[in-house]
């Protein structure tokens, strides 16, 4: 048995409950261990292997996907998180889940189906992630005697993992429904739609409104920091990304204004300042020729971009805090300013050589139109064409919002190549 099973536990009762109370199957297991352990076997996650991250899965064997990059970030945030003495399963169960929620064609298709669902309250991949994981992927059932206020809207539904409490609020980096951002009312970014609230506010209880607990935002940070590099190493190794450009002040122009939507808060000078810091380390790449050397070259910096950015972190969170164990809401993550903006210019790099390629664009045009051509053939059929799963959905729907929100969990559910092939199968035209 994994000798950590046996380790002490800064985390109260309250954090290890479970929306349906359950007993465990094995006991010595953490109830964290539990969690990671569903979140790990979950049809929902091997579903990500087939879902675009920045380029289709299906292009090339190299590019990453939703699930390289959820267990990348897993890893960061695992190690982070016991740094900082958190419970390391739990940080690694709101990693795992954070992206689980993301639909096909990665974030064209969120796009696509946040239109096709206006009707219904809208789509976004963070509020997706916590109706699979309560409601979706099948695993627990509440009892058919559970009260209606307890387990809205009908008794004996299925609660998806019936995660903890704690690593629900881990995986959740937006504690807010549509339109409650605590800044910003009209931003898009939410973690739960209206029909999901009761497990919502249950998962929140004794939360400070609208923050993340400590956990969520080492999740949130350890996500940055492996999209932003390892997407980076995927566009050298692909040669899209020529080294020797950044050092031009046209290509530098044009990249600090992408890096200005991740760091508004920056000043201009920053991000020159930034990748100048980057630039001047021994092992940032002059050039990339595919050679081993080179390859080996591409490995040492990412990690030696992890550590730094982890570091960076883990040094300011301790300064601030000291020493012993951080957990829920004790305390937050403290991310050094200039760090943040060194990971901002990185993302545009990505952006900029990887997003931006002309043939790029155009596969996420027809994406989209694959994505509102689905919504729409499928909403005019269903339930013709829904899984089992769905199609029950469907046919409890209450009302047109509700019906129309089985069909978006439908699409949402697919994988890239699923979702061409569902939409030849209705539409009758094949797409590449």
């Amino acid at each position: 048995m994994d000798d950590t099973a046996h380790r002490t536990t800064p985390y109260d009762p309250s954090a290890e409950a479970r929306w349906v109370p359950e007993p465990d199957k094995r006991p010595g297991r953490t109830a964290f261990q539990r969690d990671r352990a569903r979140v790990l076997h979950s049809a929902a996650l091997r579903r990500l292997a087939g879902t675009t991250q920045v380029v289709a899965p299906m292009r090339s064997d190299f590019p990453r996907t939703r699930l390289t990059h959820s267990l990348e970030c897993a890893q960061v945030g695992r190690e982070l998180g016991a740094a900082l003495g958190c419970d390391p399963d739990l940080v690694e169960t709101g990693c795992l889940a954070h992206d689980i929620g993301h639909p096909p064609f990665g974030h064209t298709g969120e796009e696509a189906l946040d239109q096709a669902a206006e009707a219904c309250g809208g789509f976004e991949g963070n509020a997706q992630s916590l109706r699979i994981l309560t409601r979706l992927e099948p695993k627990r059932f509440a009892p058919l005697d559970e009260a209606p206020a307890r387990l809205a809207p009908w008794p004996g539904r299925s609660v998806g993992l019936n995660l903890s409490r704690a690593a629900l609020d881990a995986a959740t980096k937006y504690p807010w429904p549509r339109g409650g951002h605590p800044t910003n009312p009209t931003s898009t970014k939410y973690g739960v739609y209206a029909d999901d609230l009761p497990v919502f506010r249950w998962l929140r209880t004794g939360a400070p409104a609208d923050r993340k607990c400590f956990e969520a935002t080492v999740m949130d940070w350890s996500d940055d920091v492996a999209y932003s590099t390892h997407d980076v190493e995927d566009g050298l190794q692909a040669g899209h990304i020529d080294p020797s450009a950044l050092r031009s002040v046209e290509e530098r122009a044009e990249l600090f204004k992408i890096a200005e939507r991740y760091a508004p808060e920056a000043a201009a000078e920053e991000f020159g300042e930034a990748l100048d810091r980057l630039q001047a380390q021994e092992w940032w790449p002059k050039s990339y020729d595919g050679s081993a050397r080179a390859r080996a070259g591409l490995k040492d910096l990412t990690s030696q971009l992890i550590g730094r950015f982890c570091l960076a972190a883990e040094q300011a969170t301790r300064a601030r805090y000291g020493p012993g164990p951080l957990t829920r809401y004790a305390a937050e993550l403290v991310v050094p300013p200039g760090v943040r903006v060194e990971c901002a210019v990185l993302k545009a790099v990505a952006v900029r050589y990887v997003m931006q390629r002309d043939e790029q664009a155009q596969l996420r045009a027809r994406q989209r139109i694959v994505i509102a051509e689905l919504a729409y053939v499928l909403g005019q059929r269903a339930p013709e064409g829904l899984d089992p799963v769905f199609r029950a959905l469907y046919e409890e729907a209450e009302d047109d919002r509700a019906a129309l929100r089985a069909v978006i969990d439908q699409i949402a559910t697919l994988t890239d190549a699923s979702a061409l092939a569902l939409h030849s199968r209705m539409v009758g035209q094949a797409w590449t």
